[in-house]
């Protein structure tokens, strides 16, 4: 029997999705309105409307499906439960790069990483590297910009 993989995430990205999920249930009846009118216009083979609302509907159907599936696998993690010396999903964490200069990053979902912001996916070459990892540990990860080195200089569940 296949085992259904859980998806961790924290509360806010749950709720993104709760409310992304809302929005695109919203368009629906949008979207059926416009292929109506554009079907009253007669001749489908030649009809923009009603090929490019067509498409939107499949957009939307999938980008639908897509959400409900990731949420009735997720796992919701709140990192202020979590404790420990070790970084795992959820931790923030503080790193000095090679100029021992701090960055600071949170683990998080894949639905939720935005690197600009400092939250990166525990899927990611640097997520992946990380966890497990102490305070004092040396990480090394490859990016796409080069080979990258850090030390983990604190971990915080926040």
């Amino acid at each position: 029997m296949a085992t259904v993989e859980k998806m961790p995430m924290l509360q806010e990205g749950y709720e993104k999705l709760i409310q992304d999920l809302k929005r695109l249930k919203e368009e629906r009846p949008q979207i059926v309105d416009a292929i109506e009118e554009a079907r009253a216009h007669g001749d489908l083979s030649e009809n923009a409307e009603y090929h490019a609302a067509k498409e939107r509907q499949g957009q939307v159907e999938a980008s639908i499906s897509d959400i409900e599936d990731k949420l009735s696998r997720a796992q919701v993690i709140d990192p202020r439960d979590l404790s420990g010396d070790k970084i795992v999903f959820g931790a923030t964490v503080t790193l000095l790069d090679d100029d021992d200069k701090p960055v600071k990053y949170q683990i998080v979902g894949q639905t939720e990483a935005d690197a600009k912001t400092g939250r990166i996916s525990y899927n990611s070459p640097l997520g992946r590297a990380l966890i497990g990892r102490k305070v004092e540990d040396e990480v090394e990860v490859s990016v796409p910009a080069g080979d990258r080195y850090y030390v983990v200089s604190k971990i915080e569940f926040i």
